[in-house]
C-alpha cells in the first residue's frame, strides 16, 4: 500500500513500515522506521497458601516452608521427614529384610521408607500417632498393588501391645527414643534386628564403653539384652523439616537365648548405683533413700521366706558388709562393665537384700 504525502512515499509492509523520501525527482532512499517497543503481559498470580493452619496443631511449620504436597510438619511429634533416598535405601538394605518377613515401622509419615520396605517384604505394619500422615499414607498407596500388603495402625505405640514382627526399621522421634527401646527388647517373641534412626547422642549413649563420658544407666540396659552397632551418621539436611540435631542410625540384634535375669530388679539397682554415677559404690549406698526402700523389701522377702530379722540387724551395715566382702566399696558406676554389675546383684540377692 503507497500512501502520498507531500514528497513522501510510505509502504505499509508486515513487520515494519517502510518510507521512500523523494529529494529530487530522479535520487530517492529507503529509511527502516524502528518499531515501537512491545509491552509484554502477563498474568499476576496472587500468593496462595497451600494449606490452612489448623488451630491446635501446636509446632507446626508456616505454609510457605510447607513441601510440595501440601503438609505441615508437626516437630512437636517429632516429625522430620527421611528425604534423602540413598540413606533409605542404605537403612532397608542393612535391614537384611527377606520376601517373607514382616517388618515394623514406628512414625512413617509420608512413606518415602515405608514404599521400599513393601518393595521388599510380605507385609508392613506402619505404627502413625498424627491422622493427617495416615490420610497421606491410604493416599499414596490406595490405588497401588502395595496397598493389600500395608497394615496401618493409629495411635501412640508406647501405649499399644507391640505386634509380632521379624524386623523393626524406622526414623523414630526422637522424644520416644528411650522407651520404646526397653519397650522393643522386651517385647516377645523375640525380632531379629532393628535399623534405627536416633539423635546421635543418644546413639553414642547405646554404643558407649565403660570409662565413656556417655556411659549410662541406657547404655548398661541395652548392651544386657542386645548387641549394639553404629551403621552411620546422618546430617539434619537429610530431613524436613532439618531438626536442631544430627543424627545416626544403628542396628540393635536382641540376644538370643535371652540372659536369665529379673530385668525389674536389674534395673533397679542400676538406677540406685548411675544417680551419680562418678560417687563411689559404698557413698551411693549410704543415702537414706535408699536405705529405706532397701529395707522396706529386705523385711517383705524375710517375711516370704519365714524369717526372723534379729533385733540388732542394721541395714546399713549389712550393705556396708556386701561391698567390702565383694571389693565393690571403691568401684565406681562409670567403670563397671556387665560382669560386674551382674555379680554385685547377685551378691544383694544371695542376703536377701532385693531392688523391688
Amino acid at each position: 500500500m503507497y500512501t502520498t504525502v507531500s514528497e513522501l512515499w510510505v509502504t505499509i509492509r508486515p513487520g515494519g513500515v517502510w518510507c521512500s523520501v523523494l529529494w529530487p525527482a530522479y535520487h530517492s532512499q529507503s529509511i527502516r522506521m524502528p518499531k515501537a517497543p512491545s509491552v509484554k503481559k502477563c498474568r499476576v498470580h496472587k500468593e496462595v497458601s497451600r494449606v490452612s493452619m489448623k488451630a491446635g496443631i501446636k509446632g507446626a511449620k508456616p505454609a510457605s516452608s510447607a513441601p510440595a504436597q501440601g503438609l505441615v510438619f508437626n516437630t512437636d511429634l517429632g516429625q522430620h521427614i527421611l528425604k534423602n533416598p540413598l540413606i533409605i535405601t542404605s537403612m532397608v538394605e542393612k535391614a537384611g529384610l527377606k520376601t517373607t518377613d514382616t517388618v515394623l515401622e514406628v512414625g512413617p509419615g509420608t512413606g518415602n521408607m515405608t514404599v521400599k520396605l513393601l518393595d521388599r517384604v510380605k507385609r508392613v505394619i506402619a505404627c502413625e500417632v498424627d491422622s493427617r500422615m495416615v490420610a497421606e499414607l491410604h493416599k499414596r498407596f490406595l490405588s497401588t498393588p502395595l496397598h493389600s500388603k500395608l497394615d496401618i495402625r493409629i495411635g501412640d505405640v508406647l501405649k499399644a501391645d507391640l505386634p509380632t514382627f521379624d524386623v523393626c526399621v524406622a526414623n523414630l522421634p526422637y522424644q520416644i527414643s528411650s522407651p520404646f527401646v526397653f519397650k522393643l527388647l522386651l517385647h516377645r517373641p523375640i525380632f531379629r534386628c532393628a535399623i534405627l534412626m536416633f539423635q546421635q547422642e543418644f546413639a553414642e549413649r547405646l554404643i558407649a564403653r565403660p570409662g565413656d563420658k556417655l556411659y549410662c544407666r541406657l547404655t548398661v540396659n541395652t548392651q544386657l539384652l542386645a548387641k549394639v552397632d553404629h551403621l552411620m551418621k546422618v546430617g539434619k539436611n537429610n530431613f524436613r523439616p532439618p531438626p536442631k540435631v544430627e543424627s545416626a542410625v544403628v542396628r540393635i540384634e536382641p540376644k538370643n537365648p535371652v540372659p536369665n535375669i529379673n530385668f525389674s530388679e536389674w534395673d533397679g539397682l542400676l538406677r540406685i548405683v548411675f544417680v551419680r554415677k562418678n560417687k563411689t559404690l559404698s557413698a551411693a549406698f549410704k543415702q537414706s533413700s535408699v536405705l529405706q526402700t532397701l529395707e522396706k523389701n529386705y523385711k517383705t522377702w524375710c517375711s516370704l521366706k519365714e524369717r526372723k530379722i534379729p533385733d540388732d540387724f542394721v541395714l546399713k551395715d549389712k550393705v556396708e558388709e556386701i561391698l567390702i566382702d565383694g571389693q565393690f566399696h571403691k568401684k565406681r558406676a562409670r567403670q563397671m562393665d556387665q560382669d560386674d554389675f551382674l555379680a554385685l546383684l547377685h551378691a544383694f540377692n544371695k542376703e536377701g537384700i532385693h531392688f523391688v
